[in-house]
């Protein structure tokens, strides 16, 4: 953390945020700067996986900070937040690396559609913290195009038989509960569908957990299902509803990249600018040489650029848009985010010289971390995609303004 960084200072907004908000953002700023950043160079050493007392440890402030289940009920144990609030947490989130606030307890946003009884057995004791949740929508052949999965659901007398395999399934290696996308076969219908899958039923496989890039808590393992005999109360929200729940999902997921990406930019640039400043070469700070001071500008109008994005979709959101507007305008934020802060990383490593190089470097764990927002929750090429239909569908002045 940068020495001038003061803890109970609380940045501007370019809109007025209330006494909540803003209350909600220097707690999570607070706990973010005097709990995770302390521990990033420890999760490095040990590949992204800390002791279990420091865990506990970090779950114990975050509840002490009231930061568990942001938008989640409070009657649940969350906090009932607005999409506003929860982007300017994931915003100081992303100020910090190794993913250390993933031992927050939480929980997806799919379970606001689960039935009592899935509540009781999976959302309350996950924002206890005592059990995690996955989410397996990725396959071999269906990466960023869910309407390619193969997985299928067949019904049965007492309920539905899942077989499948499913990729890239983050915290799977920890969780207790997968939730699932297969289609059900119904005749010659396939009905997207999201069930609950307890990681611990016969037929269910994690069948490799290999190693990425980043050092962070948890992994993406790779799940066989074979023969599972699931529950007829095992589905969530309805028989083919799994693209519109998958789909709000998604929209969540990819607001909180580009919010965290914004986060991360904002920490590369305080950490550069404060080394370019008091570092010298030729006789000059090297922040007053153009070929270091000018990609630190450019990065600097990315970072407040895609703030002012982020926070306009997330208002969007809260004031209750039009979802397939604010889904095509979440995919340009996490376009653009996660483009310009891996951007930002890169430029920020070159100005540290070797030292832009060494893992206790931040830029450096960035620079490693941040590449996966340009693929995860759908590639850019994807959001790509969203955007152009969005200007198609939606017209283009309802997409810039």
């Amino acid at each position: 953390m940068n020495a001038s960084t003061v803890v109970d200072t609380v940045e501007e907004t370019p809109f007025e945020l209330s006494e909540r908000a803003r209350d909600i953002q220097s707690r999570s700023r607070r706990f973010v700067e005097e709990v995770l950043m302390p521990l990033e160079e420890e999760a490095e050493r040990r590949l992204g996986r800390l002791p279990q007392d420091v865990i506990d440890d970090v779950k114990a402030e975050a509840v002490a900070a009231g930061l568990v289940g942001g938008l989640h009920k409070p009657e649940h144990g969350g906090q009932g937040w607005s999409t506003l609030e929860w982007a300017l947490v994931e915003e100081q989130f992303g100020r910090s690396t190794n993913a250390i606030h993933w031992h927050i307890p939480n929980a997806y946003n799919v379970w606001h559609h689960a039935s009592d009884a899935q509540i009781e057995r999976y959302l309350l004791p996950a924002l206890r913290g005592e059990i995690r949740d996955a989410y397996a929508v990725t396959e071999r052949d269906a990466g960023s195009d869910p309407s390619r999965i193969a997985a299928t659901a067949d019904r049965t007398a007492d309920g539905f038989r899942l077989n499948g395999e499913k990729w890239f399934v983050t915290t799977g290696d920890v969780a207790a509960v997968l939730v699932v996308m297969a289609n059900v076969v119904d005749g010659d219908h396939r009905l997207p569908t999201l069930f609950a899958v307890d990681a611990g039923a016969a037929g269910v496989e994690m069948i490799d957990d290999p190693a990425f890039t980043h050092s962070y808590p948890d992994g993406h393992p790779t799940f066989v299902f074979k023969d599972v005999e699931l529950a007829a109360d095992s589905v969530i929200g309805e028989v083919g509803e799994g693209e519109d729940l998958q789909r709000a999902w998604f929209m969540e997921e990819r607001l909180g990249i580009a919010a965290r990406c914004v986060g991360a930019m904002w920490r590369l640039l305080d950490e550069t600018v404060a080394w370019a400043g008091g570092r010298e070469q030729g006789g000059s700070r090297i922040l007053d040489y153009q070929g270091v001071s000018f990609p630190l500008a450019d990065s600097a109008a990315d970072a407040a650029a895609a703030r002012l994005l982020t926070f306009q979709v997330a208002l969007l959101s809260d004031r209750g848009a039009d979802l397939k507007l604010v889904h095509n305008k979440a995919s340009m934020a996490k376009l653009f985010a996660s483009e310009r802060a891996w951007v930002c990383a890169d430029r920020c490593v070159q100005a540290f010289g070797g030292r832009g190089y060494l893992r206790s470097n931040v830029a450096e764990r960035f620079l490693r971390e941040l590449r996966v927002d340009r693929i995860w929750e759908g590639t850019s090429e994807i959001q790509r995609l969203i955007v152009t239909r969005g200007l198609e569908r939606r017209g283009v002045e309802r997409m810039l303004h």
